[in-house]
């Protein structure tokens, strides 16, 4: 036995093996001693962040340009911290790893007072907590670690989901016999008959076609089935489109690409092509109030074929045991003969419209930014009037752009952006975020200096909450928040010359800006200030539409 190698250094070596190459999280006296092997682990680096709510948002965003991410938390009171994070990143499937250090073993059997618990002796109230947003859990010993961590692993990037592994101070140094093989990982069961009867089906109902159209969505992207849906797209000419939510999915440069769907508040090119086709392909599509003006779309059943993670539909026809990755690739050997005889669609895309008058506007401010993106960028945009306004760019090839429709969880994007940038420290990452947002997480401002990482962050000031004054109570003073001194805030959190900071309240000042910041070796951060109650276009419509559906009936 080497007495040397621990369940510390077991999990540490499974995470490196699936792709993980940092460790996100907030230090705690339960967590310190597995700290320690996580510092001396030659594939894993630690990043500390501000607060564990944070640490979890970052490495949701770290798990959407990785295979999946960790994150660290002590007992109680960090767990809880972090558990909205986590609910996101359950919400929109993400695989994160979530390591909670524990109290001994020998503690929570004698039932001690301890501080972090409720003081009731009972060490499970929160691992049930977490059972609500986790795919999987474990409560870690000696004897069971090495099968419930590959469980657990395994787990999450199957389901594409966060797991809790609870992991008392005295497991993670019991020492193990030996270090871990190669990880077997899961694998999507595949019926051919299944398989067999789907693409009759779908033959059946693409025969008579004339008018066929795509519409892709984020799960296609956490499935896998992006790259096999990539080679349909340059094969077998339709329009296609994605949600806002799966919006880098599929290449907007690709000349079929008609725009962002967003039900009837789609631009009417994108509505009639997607629409009012005789056969509509759903890829991975998850349909949500935000992202379809409030369940505006107009595909009805019969003419739909959907692809989800493990299934597949023709109309009312429910398949089993399909991977998407399968299912794609079935749909395009069936189709590339199909194609002939589908009619042609002239597809122009708009143009942003023009700012209104002299001064800067949302127009004037997303037409700048449309020519400041550039291929490879990785795009986030915070919920509000960045995701929205954002949802009108045509992104350039292989921009990946990062969103939270779904869960919605203000503040997100920064310590994401952070995540984002440590997986990917050789691309471009450009933040979008409102003001109001930026209040709740800008902490982690700090730990992006503190690594030398240079994002280039635009701060939408529009004085509050604009996103809920265009839902309910405009002028109402729930809708506002502080005044703060935005340039100068970089200052505080860390480093005077290792940014950026401007402020721009005109278009020729945002013009400089973007060519100051455009490849700026620092950290770069613009203050944009904007029109209080201007708003793009698309969340005047969303935001009406979810003003009706929350008043009475």
């Amino acid at each position: 036995m080497n007495k040397n190698y621990t369940v510390a250094d077991y999990l540490l070596d499974r995470l490196a093996q699936i792709g993980i190459r940092h460790f996100f999280g907030v230090p705690g006296d339960y967590n310190l001693q597995f700290l320690d092997h996580v510092i001396d682990h030659p594939q894993i680096t630690w990043v500390g962040c501000a607060n564990e709510l944070n640490a979890a948002y970052a490495a949701d965003g770290y798990a959407r340009c990785k295979p999946a991410a960790a994150l660290l938390t002590t007992f109680g009171v960090g767990e809880l911290s972090a558990v909205n994070g986590i609910a996101g990143s359950y919400a929109e499937y993400l695989p994160v790893i979530h390591v909670v250090g524990a109290p001994a073993l020998r503690a929570q059997r004698a039932g001690e007072l301890l501080h972090h618990s409720l003081g009731d002796g009972d060490f499970g109230h929160f691992a049930r907590m977490a059972k609500e947003v986790t795919v999987a859990q474990a409560s870690l010993t000696a004897d069971n670690a090495e099968g419930e961590i590959d469980r657990l692993l395994t787990t999450a990037l199957f389901e594409r989901r966060p797991v809790y592994l609870l992991l008392p101070s005295d497991v993670a140094e019991a020492p193990l016999v030996s270090k871990p093989a190669p990880l077997m990982l899961r694998q999507a069961n595949l019926s051919p008959a299944s398989l067999q009867a789907f693409i009759a089906a779908a033959r059946e109902l693409l025969l008579p076609a004339r008018r066929v159209s795509l519409l892709a969505d984020f799960l296609a992207e956490r499935f896998g089935a992006e790259k096999v849906l990539e080679q349909w797209m340059n094969e077998v000419d339709m329009p296609h489109s994605t949600l806002l939510l799966g919006k880098s999915v599929l290449d907007e440069t690709h000349t079929c690409f008609t725009g962002t769907y967003v039900g009837a508040a789609s631009e009417p090119q994108v509505k009639q092509l997607i629409e009012n086709a005789d056969v509509i392909i759903n890829v991975g599509v998850r349909f949500t109030d935000t992202i379809t003006a409030g369940f505006s779309q107009h595909l009805p059943a019969e003419k739909c074929i959907d692809l989800q993670p493990f299934e597949a539909r023709v109309g009312q026809q429910v398949f089993s045991q399909i991977p998407m990755r399968d299912a794609v690739i079935a749909l395009h050997q069936l189709t590339l003969s199909l194609a002939n005889q589908w009619q042609r669609s002239e597809i122009k895309r708009s143009a942003l419209p023009d700012p209104n008058g002299s001064g800067l506007d949302q127009h004037g401010f997303w037409q700048q930014i449309q020519g400041f993106l550039r291929p490879g960028d990785i795009l986030l945009a915070e919920q509000g009037s960045a995701c929205f306004g954002a949802a009108s760019l045509s992104l350039p090839q292989g921009c990946r752009f990062i969103v939270q429709s779904l869960w919605g969880s203000i503040g997100y994007t920064l310590p994401a952006a952070f995540g984002a940038q440590t997986a990917e420290p050789e691309r471009r990452v450009v933040l979008l975020i409102g003001d109001g947002s930026a209040q709740l997480t800008v902490q982690e401002l700090g730990s992006m200096l503190r690594d030398g990482l240079k994002p280039v962050i635009f701060l939408l000031n529009n004085d509050g909450y604009t996103i809920e004054r265009a839902i309910h109570g405009p002028n109402q003073r729930y809708n506002d928040i502080a005044h703060w001194n935005w340039t100068q805030l970089p200052q505080a959190l860390g480093a005077e010359r290792q940014v950026k900071a401007l402020r721009v309240s005109e278009p020729e000042q945002l013009r400089q800006a973007l060519s100051e910041v455009a490849d700026s070796p620092q950290l770069a951060f613009v203050e944009v200030v904007l029109p209080k109650m201007d708003i793009p276009e698309l969340l005047q419509t969303i935001s009406s539409a979810l003003q009706s559906r929350n008043a009475a009936a």
